[in-house]
């Protein structure tokens, strides 16, 4: 009887750790997954470096960006894509 109060908090312990720690990095995982597989062509990017540009070429899980006035190439990895202004076509216009 003595044990019960202890496993009580133990699992509640285990519970609380896995709704504030474990469930929010799963969801925020799931969401960068999304950005990476929705990029396209003509997307701005900022990488996790702090490196700006349009996205030209997309090969795998390789991009290739275009950055500054110069229009100077650099090819990264997707993973390394932090945040994306989406490129507004036409179709998207006309939708809204």
């Amino acid at each position: 009887m003595t044990w019960l109060p202890i496993i009580i908090y133990i699992a509640l312990f285990i519970l609380i750790g896995y709704f504030l720690l474990f469930r929010p990095q799963k969801k925020r995982k799931q969401q960068e997954e999304e950005l990476r597989s929705s990029l396209m062509l003509g997307d701005e990017i900022t990488t996790i470096g702090g490196i700006c540009g349009k996205i030209v070429s997309i090969k795998d899980d390789n991009l290739t960006i275009e950055s500054s006035i110069d229009r100077t190439l650099m090819e990264v990895k997707n993973w390394a894509v932090r945040d994306v202004k989406k490129l507004i076509t036409d179709d998207d216009k006309k939708e809204k």
